[in-house]
């Protein structure tokens, strides 16, 4: 058998599902700090994928992408309703993103 290493924060039914297949995995449980980088790391993993994903693949991107952010917002203890109303203010000062503008440049 050959060994893959990953040493990446994993979902919870990865080692269920890798078993199921008849492979073995070792996994640890990390510490409260480790959790939150990599936490962090796999949001900018997440948004990579999505960047990069097929049309047809984007949702599947967007949800995992969801799933860390959730996550995040669980260990700070931020809720929706705080995310939303931070959202509704900056968009209210700075805009949104509808008028699809690029900025060229800025003297």
């Amino acid at each position: 058998m050959s060994k893959i290493i990953y040493n990446k924060l994993i979902r919870d039914r990865i080692p269920e599902i890798i078993r199921a297949a008849g492979k073995q995995c070792e996994t640890v449980l990390m510490t409260d700090e480790e959790y939150i980088q990599a936490l962090r790391s796999k949001l900018v993993e997440e948004a990579r994928e999505a960047q990069q994903a097929a049309p047809g693949d984007l949702v599947t991107e967007l949800a995992d992408l969801q799933e860390v952010i959730a996550a995040l917002m669980a260990v700070y203890g931020i809720s929706p309703e705080q995310v939303s109303t931070v959202q509704s203010s900056r968009r209210v000062e700075r805009g949104g993103f509808e008028q699809r503008l690029k900025l060229l440049w800025s003297g």
